[in-house]
């Protein structure tokens, strides 16, 4: 007699197939088009049986997520500092670590502050901050197409005036800023720990020998286009805190600092730009 595949049951054996509990619900909310956090749900109908067709989906689903896809690109949702984002393989899988980056720039911006996020991807960090100031004035930047059509379709989507402009970091763009964020690729090239992210784009994730290259050019560019007292926030890997703030303070940043995700991790890395640095703007 074939067993029933309930909800408890086929939960049960993705999980002793190796697959994440929540990870494990979520696909499955996903498939019954229930929200992707309500796990009581789950709960309270666990003995409910599964269609076939249900079943097999979500079997497939389970063996793509076991190959390393996602869970975000599977559903093609991600929520992120509240929002509830669109996301698929054109953009990195938002990670709840780099909120850190977010409450350090609303601390910093006042309600009316010109800020830009470079390297937005799905646009998660720029309409973060839209919507927690939504008398802002907020720039998003990236140099692929690609990610800014998944940002842009975010953006109306959620309602928010985010402008969005394709570029390479601040290359082109006008000034003056009072924060610049980014999020940028900070993972060395030959990391072993690529391999795990082979979903996901790897011009979002790697930059150079020592990861380092894109936060170069970043802090590179960023005095021309802070304004004064204005604050540079990046985000970087978990061992590259004192190598971040030596670059930011060799390019002539104040009060260079870091701060800690929930983790403890020293998961960002800034500094403000002093009115009489010689390449700040006027």
């Amino acid at each position: 007699m074939k067993t029933e595949a309930t909800i408890a049951r086929t939960l049960a054996q993705a999980q002793a197939d190796g697959l994440a509990r929540l990870d494990a619900q979520m696909l499955l909310l996903y498939l019954l088009q229930r929200p992707l956090h309500d796990r009581a749900w789950l709960l309270t109908h666990d003995g409910d049986v599964l269609p076939d067709d249900v079943l097999a989906r979500y079997e497939m689903l389970c063996a793509r997520r076991a190959a390393g896809e996602p869970v975000a690109y599977l559903t093609g949702r991600k929520e992120f500092y509240g929002l509830a984002l669109q996301v698929d393989a054109r953009v990195l899988d938002p990670r709840p670590d780099t909120e850190t980056l977010v409450d350090w720039a609303l601390e910093l911006a006042a309600p009316t502050a010109r800020m830009v996020d470079l390297g937005t991807g799905s646009g998660a960090i720029a309409l973060a901050l839209q919507s927690r100031r939504p008398e802002a004035q907020v720039l998003a930047v990236d140099a692929s197409a690609d990610a800014l059509a998944v940002a842009q379709a975010n953006a109306r989507r959620l309602g928010l005036p985010v402008q969005f402009v394709q570029g390479s970091w601040l290359q082109g763009i006008a000034g003056a800023f009072e924060v610049i964020v980014s999020n940028p690729p900070y993972i060395p090239a030959a990391d072993p720990h690529l391999a795990a992210l082979a979903h996901e784009p790897l011009s979002a994730l790697a930059s150079g020998a020592d990861g380092l290259d894109d936060i170069r050019a970043i802090i590179a560019q960023a005095p021309a286009r802070l304004a004064a007292g204005g604050w540079l926030l990046l985000e970087h890997g978990w061992d590259q805190d004192e190598a971040v703030q030596a670059l930011l303070r060799a390019a002539g940043f104040d009060q260079v600092q870091s701060r800690h995700d929930l983790a403890g991790i020293a998961r960002c890395s800034g500094g403000t730009m002093p009115a009489k640095h010689p390449g700040r703007m006027k």
